[in-house]
């Protein structure tokens, strides 16, 4: 297992993603949003090709693997009532650059959720269905993640795109679940539990996001804490995962930043530092729970000699 992160949360500028990297001890990046030198911020697959050269090149040099494309791929922005092309053209972009930076896994959605009541789903899962055709033939996994798209809805809803989508896998993101509405329930809507949502969908799981909070339902904000400090589940699921042989990425998305600049919070830290800390914070928390199992293990003969 490794550790891995959306490095844009530590800071835009790909060298400020880097040094955060590198402070961590860790060797893998999932690159999302990423300014290289004087070229504009970009998506990894809608930057110039010049920045893209560029960005390679550090990589290398810094000895640091990009593991996956956290690309807007069907993202919340895509409606699924407008065309399919740009979310066509951004796989085709995606898909040359995975192959040079020996990518194998790109994050993808099922298009934002529509405002009627009708969720369009056999268009969805067309879409999808294509998508998924595009990157097995380049020999690539693209993961379903459960953020505000169809797929995120709700378990059920995730489990529908899967029957529909044969062989799809998914990113499980523990934070997204608390902080959305669970849209299979009747109205009013209830907040997702994560473990339920892990629970139902967890033997499709390729990949984690780490990501934890809660909806404070009197300002209706979501707030973003450390791992471990939220309602997202993540020590059962981490413990869930490693129980169950999840030898892949563990993914920090701390979405923290905006807080800690917020003057009235009281908080000094900067991104790249919170960042840095929510990285070694989860590292606690896996070493933590990975003691706890090897007790869990060691008293199982003490309780068995006692009968």
């Amino acid at each position: 297992m490794y550790m891995t992160g959306f490095a844009d949360e530590a800071g835009h500028s790909l060298d400020v993603q880097i040094r955060a990297t590198r402070e961590l001890g860790w060797t893998h990046i999932e690159a999302r949003g990423l300014q290289v030198d004087d070229f504009p911020l970009g998506n990894l697959h809608d930057i110039p090709e010049a920045a893209f050269d560029l960005a390679q090149a550090k990589l290398e040099k810094a000895g640091i693997r990009v593991n996956c494309f956290g690309s807007a791929i069907g993202n919340w922005a895509k409606k699924i009532d407008e065309p399919f092309e740009s979310s066509l053209a951004e796989a085709r972009r995606a898909i040359p650059r995975m192959q040079r930076l020996g990518t194998t896994l790109i994050r993808i959605m099922s298009f934002a959720v529509h405002d009627a009541e009708d969720q369009m789903e056999q268009e969805r899962f067309r879409r999808l269905r294509e998508l998924l055709k595009l990157f097995s033939d380049a020999g690539l996994t693209p993961v379903h993640e459960n953020c505000m798209n169809y797929g995120g809805m709700g378990w059920p809803f995730t489990l529908k795109l899967l029957e529909n989508v044969p062989g799809l896998k998914l990113v499980f993101d523990t934070g997204n679940a608390v902080l959305s509405f669970d849209r299979s329930k009747p109205k009013p809507w209830p907040m997702q539990n994560s473990w339920e949502f892990y629970s139902h969908i967890k033997e499709h799981v390729a990949y984690i996001h780490i990501k934890d909070g809660y909806r404070n339902l009197e300002t209706n904000k979501d707030v973003c804490t450390y791992p471990g400090e939220g309602r997202a589940d993540v020590r059962k699921i981490v413990k869930d995962l490693l129980l169950r042989g999840y030898d892949d990425g563990i993914s920090i998305e701390p979405h923290m930043g905006a807080v800690f600049h917020d003057p009235s919070s009281g908080h000094s830290l900067n991104a790249e530092a919170i960042y840095i800390e929510y990285g070694r914070r989860m590292e606690k928390l896996i070493a933590e729970v990975r003691a706890e199992m090897r007790k869990e293990q060691d008293d199982k003969p003490a309780r068995g000699a006692g009968r």
